[in-house]
């Protein structure tokens, strides 16, 4: 293998997945608590603050599929890249910003960059690991993630109450063209193993097969209706704990608490799951356990308590999203790969899209508690429609794809 890197089938390509996907998501995650805090101080109340986020999450959804496609023609390689810079332009443009238009905007092109940057990695994380490890695979990339996830709103808190909004937004930019830096000496050329699109090779299964798949729709309609959920925490909770006495430092540390325990949780649970026959019971456990969290953060008023719930709302979200991540996986062949983490990522930013939609005006007219006991609701009935769509799986180790 030309360029320095470690082998996409060995221990250490996964390795170097999990840095990249840390460092990214540290640096892309410092706007999480920064942009409804400045958004508001430029004077947007929440319905506008949630279209900002739905322009984001309807550009990062619409895109994710075809550029997971792209990524099974033309290389893995390139999306990663590609992404990575378009997020840290987009984090350099939220600095200047100073009209909902420009946030709208900049949100967009940050949209862009996480539909080329997330399916593409998942689908590596895919190309890496045989099937009786995909749990386990997955809990370490998304490990990664949620740490970096953690790590970054707790950082955005803090430069945001010591250093200023922009100046927390500049930081993110010059971390994420350190990643993309990165990806030159530890991303494999294309082609270097099986398994990894090389070239121009097309995927082994088309969109009209994909989509005729009753297992993966179960399987992207659970991620919808967890995102949901997550769009509802991401969001709203800023301005729901500033309303309860938080500062932006308390709340990045809401972040961090929710973040770290989601990220623990995810290596043993993905193991876990993979000694299992069945996943399903375990995605449907951690959406009921996680709706209850939410439930429970809509009633939560003091520091305190936020914290407790913030460790049931990651260890519930551990258990569902990388079952279901795996799952994602599984009942695929690996030429389809691309479009199916192009839809399950989709489904993550439908999911938020449509909380941001919605519940700006649920939160305005009803307050939070309303607002975090409909989304809760929701969790739960897209919970039931999992199971009823996703019928057991044969054996593991036996063809994927089934119906």
């Amino acid at each position: 293998m030309s360029g320095g890197g470690p082998e996409p089938s060995s221990p250490r390509f996964l390795a170097a997945l999990c840095a990249i996907a840390f460092g990214c998501y540290v640096a892309a995650s410092i706007r999480i608590p920064v942009l409804p805090l400045y958004a508001r101080s430029l004077g947007l109340d929440a319905t506008e603050i949630g279209y900002i986020n739905t322009g984001f999450f309807l550009v990062a959804g619409v895109l994710s599929v075809p550029l997971g496609m792209a990524s099974d023609r033309v290389g893995r390689r390139v999306l990663v890249r590609s992404g990575l810079a378009l997020l840290a332009v987009a984090a350099s443009l939220l600095s200047v910003s100073t009209t909902y238009g420009q946030l709208l905007a900049s949100y967009t092109l940050l949209g862009m960059g996480v539909a080329a940057f997330t399916p593409t990695m998942m689908s590596l994380v895919a190309d890496s690991s045989p099937a009786t490890h995909l749990g386990r695979a997955y809990g370490w990339y998304t490990t990664s993630l949620y740490v970096g996830m953690s790590v970054g709103p707790a950082v955005g808190g803090y430069l945001a109450s010591h250093w200023g909004y922009r100046q927390a937004f500049q930081v993110s930019a010059g971390l994420l063209w350190g990643v993309f830096l990165l990806t030159w000496r530890f991303l494999a050329r294309p082609g270097t193993a099986s398994g990894v699109p090389s070239g121009r090779a097309r995927p082994k299964t088309g969109i009209r097969e994909t989509l005729a798949n009753r297992r993966l729709l179960g399987c992207w309609v659970a991620t919808v209706g967890g995102c949901y959920g997550l769009g509802m925490f991401l969001i709203y909770f800023p301005l729901h704990g500033r309303a309860a006495g938080l500062d932006a430092g308390a709340v990045g540390l809401v972040f961090f608490t929710q973040g770290l325990f989601n990220a623990v949780s995810r290596r043993p649970l993905g193991a876990w799951s993979d000694r299992r026959a069945d996943r399903r019971p375990w995605v449907v456990l951690g959406m009921v356990g996680f709706a209850t969290a939410m439930m429970a953060l809509g009633f939560a008023g003091r520091s305190l308590w936020f914290q407790v719930v913030s460790v049931g709302l990651g260890v519930s979200m551990g258990l569902a999203f990388t079952s279901v991540g795996a799952l994602t996986a599984e009942v695929v062949p690996p030429g389809a790969r691309g479009i199916a983490m192009g839809g399950y990522n989709t489904s993550i930013f439908l999911g938020m899209m449509l909380n941001s939609a919605t519940m700006g005006p649920v939160v305005d007219r009803a307050g939070f508690r309303a607002g975090f006991a409909l989304a809760a609701g929701v969790i739960v009935g897209c919970a039931g429609l999992f199971w009823w769509l996703t019928p057991r799986l044969p054996a593991r180790g036996a063809a994927p794809g089934g119906r």
